[in-house]
């Protein structure tokens, strides 16, 4: 049986209204979304804009000031920690693994939320691990420490032991930053495969712009702490968009082969004035 038969075909992760932030001022203002199942759905936005934070609040990590963030019309906050850990999975930014874990161990991790006092590990948990290890191509190194594995690899490490734990929601914070632009493509075409093929809901932050085009179903486009576009790549990522949001001068195309956007940013002006101002105008 597909993995996609045996969960909520319907799970979607759902902001109302969400404010969210860490000291006086918010940092999320009244954001509302949806990411629906069996879709990529990507974040971007220029730094500080909120999109970490928004993420951190739709995992629960942060409780919002206001608004709900729900799963199915049930509000995450108003549920038990473990089973909001039984529905999102958090990839957070930079993950560290102790020294000398090996791959195995570290994705063996993923499993904690189905553990208890009742239930020790079981011949579940080593299939979960098994099953995450093959669709992430890391079999042939489970028994290598985390830290002797190139960024790529460890990166897909930390995603196997997100896949382990066996939720309907993947929540990923900038999983591609600092990778080559191979390993890029090969990560995202791989979280798509697993919204598309396994029915799970995926939320990504990103900061490459034609890579969120290239590979989300749903861009949303974050400024100032709130949404100021959302929607298909072909809608969203438009000139003025750009212009808005990062205040950048580009021109969109579509891809060669394929329907997706690409943004092309102008260069700066002869004189020095950077495309910032031009975007201004």
């Amino acid at each position: 049986m597909d993995r996609s038969d045996s969960m909520t075909a319907e799970a979607i992760l759902q902001c109302r209204d969400v404010v969210a932030g860490y000291g006086a001022e918010p940092v999320v203002r009244g954001v509302s979304l949806q990411a629906p199942a069996g879709r990529l759905t990507a974040l971007v936005g220029p730094n500080g804009c909120g999109k970490s934070t928004l993420l951190k609040t739709m995992a629960r990590v942060i409780a919002p000031r206001s608004g709900r963030v729900e799963i199915d019309g049930q509000s995450v906050h108003a549920m038990p920690t473990r089973a909001v850990a039984r529905r999102i999975a958090l990839l957070p930014q930079g993950p560290v693994a102790p020294e000398g874990l090996t791959v195995r161990e570290l994705v063996a991790q993923g499993r904690y939320p189905h553990q208890s006092l009742l239930r020790q590990w079981s011949p579940a948990d080593s299939a979960a691990v098994d099953a995450a290890l093959a669709r992430t191509d890391l079999g042939d190194l489970a028994s290598r420490p985390v830290n002797s594995l190139s960024g790529g690899q460890r990166q897909r490490a930390w995603i196997a032991m997100v896949l382990a734990q066996d939720t309907d929601i993947l929540l990923l914070d900038e999983p591609t930053t600092f990778l080559d632009l191979k390993v890029q493509v090969d990560l995202l075409s791989l979280l798509s495969r697993i919204a598309h093929e396994e029915g799970r809901t995926v939320v990504v932050v990103l900061h490459e712009i034609n890579m969120a085009a290239a590979f989300a179903d749903r861009i949303a486009m974050m400024a100032g702490g709130r949404i100021l576009a959302e929607g298909p790549p072909e809608a969203v990522v438009t000139p003025d968009n750009l212009g808005r949001v990062f205040a950048l001068a580009a021109d969109v195309l579509q891809a060669p082969r394929g329907r997706h956007p690409v943004c092309v940013p102008h260069r700066p002006m002869a004189d020095g004035i950077a495309c910032i101002a031009a975007a201004a105008e």
